[in-house]
């Protein structure tokens, strides 16, 4: 199968990186791609879908992975997971062998090893230049879920209708489930039994680079879990904090120990990424260097310069994505062609263990089995969101009234990087907007 065929496919799919900002995968096929490495680093705490799936499905997900490989043209096929991930590499290892170039990347059980950038350091010693795409360095990374999608749509043709979500935290009863896309996330956290604390948040995503939600809002393509905490957990004391309170805090405590940048992953692998000198220059409003606050752009808001390195609890990386979204707001985009300066030979004594992280968090008393449930859960209604992925929104193929079947296309991939979208239950369309579309059984 040639990359044009299989392209069609996947977007045609509704396929796109089942987590982070979703982007197409169909877009990721390049002939470019010398290498290819399959993510499975799952490096947020608490998180455990990805190893759980790999485990369970590993010879489909390594079959259509090593499709990719031979697709594009990769002359190494790497899966890249933690050594502590034992019950997943022994599935791995029970078929891996008939599937030639493909090989296992173990991990350090670290955070954060599923970054992107970090991950292609760690199983190839490439460095990404600050900015770049991995495919500049001759690299494309696929998410474990992603992949497994990628098998569904070829083998049996089957376009993306549903999500695995962990719930877990304060629930009675934590669980991987696999809902249809569009179910609210107040439903998918009663399957996990219901909650176990007064006046719950919702937390989406992992606890690090995660974000509040709420009940009504829905499961999408990139929601790989709900953290439900109560709301005067630290991590949710962090999410509510304000930036013109976390810069008065830093302009009066900031003592500029390094510690932030001492431990920045980006940093360390010689991106120009200094917290704690914008943390100096931003606090004193100081613009002498102009490309103290242009360099945040280059920092990924891994959050462990706030959540885990600064002794006095500031907020280097909230305070930076502020400073980002506003040099966006006017235009600006990261500069390009900048290199990266040399792989600090400290790096290596300065890993996060994960360990020590979610005892930081204040996570240790949730870390409980989250067993996998694979059979798709009953709802009776969805709203599907008509942009779950970087690029162009799909545009609504029905209207109110229609009757949709499971796996019929109710969206068409928009005009430039986009995806179709599918109808995730059977029943009629009730609503339809310029944002999403809604089906009742």
């Amino acid at each position: 199968m040639g990359i044009k065929e299989l392209s069609s496919i996947l977007q045609q799919s509704g396929i796109v990186g089942a987590g982070g900002a979703g982007f197409p995968t169909y877009a990721k096929l390049d002939e470019r791609a010398e290498t290819i490495i399959l993510n499975c680093a799952e490096c947020e705490p608490l998180l455990k879908l990805h190893r759980q799936l790999l485990e369970k499905h590993a010879r489909e997900i390594v079959e259509a992975f090593h499709r990719i490989g031979q697709t594009v043209g990769a002359k190494d096929i790497i899966i890249g997971i933690k050594r502590a991930y034992k019950k997943t590499i022994e599935a791995l290892n029970d078929c891996i062998g008939d599937y030639p170039g493909v090989r296992l990347g173990l991990l350090d059980e670290v955070y954060p090893a599923g970054d992107e950038v970090v991950l292609i350091y760690e199983v190839t010693g490439k460095v990404v230049r600050p900015g770049g795409l991995p495919i500049e360095s001759g690299v494309a990374v696929f998410n474990v879920e992603t992949v497994y999608n990628v098998y569904r749509a070829v083998k049996t043709q089957a376009p993306v209708v549903d999500k695995l979500i962990s719930v877990v935290a304060e629930v009675n009863s934590p669980v991987t489930v696999r809902v249809p896309i569009g179910t609210s996330i107040g439903e998918a956290v009663s399957m996990a039994g219901g909650v176990t604390t007064k006046d719950p948040v919702y937390f989406i995503g992992g606890p690090m680079m995660g974000y509040i939600g709420a009940a009504s809002q829905p499961v999408t393509k990139t929601t790989n879990a709900v953290l439900v905490l109560p709301e005067d957990h630290l991590i949710i004391q962090k999410k509510n904090g304000k930036a013109s309170i976390d810069l008065k805090r830093a302009a009066a405590s900031c003592c500029q120990c390094t510690m932030c940048t001492d431990l920045c992953p980006r940093d360390l692998l010689g991106h120009p990424v200094n917290p704690h000198k914008f943390m100096m220059a931003a606090t004193c409003k100081d613009m002498q260097k102009p490309d103290i606050f242009v360099n945040t752009m280059f920092c990924s808001s891994c959050g462990l310069c706030e959540m885990y390195s600064c002794m006095q609890s500031l907020s280097p990386r909230a305070l930076m994505a502020e400073y980002k979204q506003g040099l966006r707001a006017h235009g600006l985009k990261p500069p390009q062609g900048v290199s990266p300066g040399s792989v600090s030979p400290a790096r290596e004594y300065r890993k996060v263990p994960m360990e020590r992280l979610m005892a930081r968090l204040d996570l240790t008393q949730y870390d409980r089995e989250a067993p996998l449930q694979d059979g798709t859960k009953d709802v009776r209604k969805v709203r599907i969101m008509l942009s779950q992925h970087i690029g162009a929104p799909a545009e609504a193929i029905v209207q109110p009234g229609d009757m949709v079947e499971t796996g019929q296309m109710i969206a068409r991939p928009g005009k430039g990087l986009s995806v179709g979208i599918h109808a995730s239950i059977s029943g009629k369309v009730t609503e339809v907007s310029e944002k999403f579309i809604v089906i009742e059984r």
